[in-house]
């Protein structure tokens, strides 16, 4: 009878341990038919591999958004100064830019028009492609694009580390008893507060470069009537009888004192001959 117990109990045992497996594999399955169907739906992950209940990653995509910022300068020679000025300005306001600065200078027969614009960085191209239709040589066309990612990414991680320290030292602050701890804990609370203030401006002012771009206009009109040398003698010989002419002019207005000053020199004149 005890063998026959004994027998049953390990018949028992046996079929417990089968039993368990079968529904081990089978969770185990079930598993990795949920990993596969996981990885089937992802957008990210290029290539993962299975092995048993494990899952590992090769490599993931991460695109970061490039942060560029396009400056330009341009000159040409116009036929029209006032046009050309009208015909950039309403190009920038269609695209949504604003000039920055509008300054006019002369050079001999030269005028010249400066145009400092700033133009959403999306239009650059746009706005440049359409001044350009107008022209049929640049003097001068420098275009100049500077990757800033590196330097956005850098600022926007420490800023956020600083950020991050500084609700640190205010939880301090909430715990400090001592005032010798209150005042050590707001002087670096002030030092910090100061670094992140220079890193948010150093940063909006990136952003402001990235969004806007910046585009220097310089365009001119010569004076194709020269003055030769001929003109120039006639010019003078004009020039020096109207100036004969005010002076003549100028004795008549102030004849009263010519007068006054001729009688003093003929008396001073007088009295030297009496003395010697």
């Amino acid at each position: 009878m005890k063998t026959v117990l004994k027998i049953f109990i390990i018949s028992l045992f046996i079929y417990a341990c089968n039993d368990s497996k079968n529904i081990g594999l089978k969770a185990f399955d079930d598993s990795n038919t949920v990993i596969n169907g996981l990885v089937s739906s992802s957008e990210n992950v290029d290539e993962v591999v299975v092995t048993g209940s494990a899952i590992k990653s090769k490599s993931a995509s991460f695109k970061t958004e490039k942060k560029l910022i396009k400056n330009g300068n341009i000159s040409f020679e116009t036929d029209d100064l006032e046009k050309t000025k009208a015909n950039i300005t309403a190009l920038i306001n269609k695209y949504g830019g604003y000039i920055s600065s509008d300054s006019q200078n002369f050079y001999g027969n030269t005028k010249s028009i400066n145009l400092n614009v700033r133009i959403p960085a999306q239009h650059f191209d746009s706005i440049l492609s359409g001044i350009s239709k107008n022209v049929t040589n640049f003097d001068n066309k420098d275009i100049r694009i500077y990757d800033v990612t590196e330097q956005f990414l850098d600022l926007e991680t420490r800023l956020k580390n600083k950020k991050e320290l500084e609700k640190k030292y205010l939880d301090i602050l909430k715990k400090a008893k001592s005032v010798k701890d209150i005042l050590d804990v707001e002087r670096e609370l002030g030092k910090l507060r100061e670094d992140i203030e220079s890193a948010e401006g150093r940063l909006k002012y990136l952003q402001n470069q990235v969004a806007f771009s910046t585009l220097n206009i310089n365009f001119y009109k010569s004076d194709s009537n020269t003055v030769g040398f001929g003109s120039k003698i006639k010019d003078g010989f004009a020039n020096g009888f109207e100036n004969l002419k005010s002076f003549f002019i100028g004795l008549i207005n102030v004849w009263p004192f010519v007068i006054i000053f001729i009688v003093l020199l003929i008396f001073i004149r007088k009295r030297l001959k009496k003395n010697t």
